[in-house]
Formats: structure tokens, C-alpha cells, sequence
């Protein structure tokens, strides 16, 4: 158990049965009332973010989730298959689940798969990834009064904005955060 008024970021919490991660945090205390509590969670589970107040002083109970290191074996049509790199498990992750992070992962990528008392919850992706250009829009010049772009499509299917000077068959950096362009690799 823990109390709410020492919730950090990053704090994983059950709460009404539901899995919770702490993304913030505020404390409202004025002198005629108790402390209000306001945390900002990401439901685990669900993908939703949701505001949750409590009163200083409740607890609820501290969650423990695992991380292991899997490797991407194969995509099975409606679902991914993961090999676990010490035991060589393999456990299938469900498509739905992970629609943002296919478009950062590939073949034999080892990524971090986060559990929790045996449920796969998702996959924490690195803050960037290095994928290549598969189709890329010619250069046209003339439109450079601002931060010249053109589209370019990434092996996993991305469309991204990047710089004239990127061609067809580079490796760039992407931020997994907003899938954004970031540099050549």
C-alpha cells in the first residue's frame, strides 16, 4: 500500500480493479479543507487517460510490473509473436493492443514487453528508432521560404515529413513519441 500524497510519475497503482500509471500529479491544500489529491493516470489496460482525485491520506495498493526483454519474431496475422531471450517462450501479443508500435518495430527487434502477474500489458518502445526509406517524393525545389519537406514511407508503413535532401533507401532516426523525423542515421 501506498499513500497518494507520495505518488511520483511513473507509480504504477491499482485502483476500483483497474491498473494505473501516474503521468502527474498536483496537491491542493488550503487551510479550511484537507488535501485534495488530483493524479493524472494512463489506465494500462485500456490506453485511457483519466483524472482521479482522492482525499491526503488514502492509500491504494502498488502495482509491480515486469519487464522482460523479447525478441519480434513474426507477425501472425491478427496478432505479433515474441520469443523471450532466456527461457525462448514465445507469447503472441494481440494487433489492437499495439497499433502505434508497429509502425516502429521490425523483425528481430528486441524490445522491452511490459507483464503484470502474467497479462502482457504493451511494449515500451525506445525513444527512437533507425527504419529506411521505401518510397520517397522527388525533391521540388522552389518552395523554400519555410523548412522545405516532402513525404517519404517507412519499411513498417510510417508516412513521415522529412528534409529535400533524404532520398529513397536511407536510413533515418524517427522519435517514437509523434513519429516524427529526426536526423539521418
Amino acid at each position: 500500500m501506498i499513500i497518494v500524497n507520495d505518488f511520483k510519475p511513473g507509480n504504477t497503482f491499482i485502483y476500483e480493479n483497474q491498473l494505473y500509471t501516474v503521468l502527474d500529479i498536483q496537491h491542493n491544500k488550503t487551510a479550511m479543507r484537507q488535501m485534495i489529491v488530483k493524479v493524472k493516470a494512463k489506465n494500462c489496460r485500456t490506453g485511457a487517460i483519466t483524472d482521479i482525485s482522492f482525499t491526503g491520506g488514502d492509500k491504494v495498493e502498488l502495482a509491480h510490473l515486469e519487464k522482460k526483454k523479447m525478441s519480434y519474431l513474426y507477425d501472425e496475422g491478427d496478432a505479433l509473436c515474441f520469443m523471450d531471450q532466456d527461457t525462448y517462450d514465445q507469447v503472441s501479443i494481440p494487433k489492437e493492443r499495439l497499433q502505434w508500435e508497429l509502425n516502429f518495430i521490425k523483425e528481430g527487434e528486441v524490445l522491452e514487453i511490459v507483464d503484470y502477474e502474467g497479462e502482457i500489458l504493451g511494449i515500451n518502445l525506445p525513444a527512437k528508432v533507425t527504419l529506411k526509406i521505401t518510397k520517397c517524393e522527388p525533391a521540388v525545389r522552389g518552395d523554400t521560404v519555410n523548412k522545405a519537406m516532402k513525404d517519404a514511407y517507412l519499411e513498417t508503413g510510417l508516412k513521415v515529413r522529412v528534409p529535400l535532401f533524404v532520398e529513397e533507401g536511407d536510413d533515418i532516426i524517427v522519435f517514437t513519441a509523434d513519429g516524427t523525423y529526426d536526423s539521418r542515421a
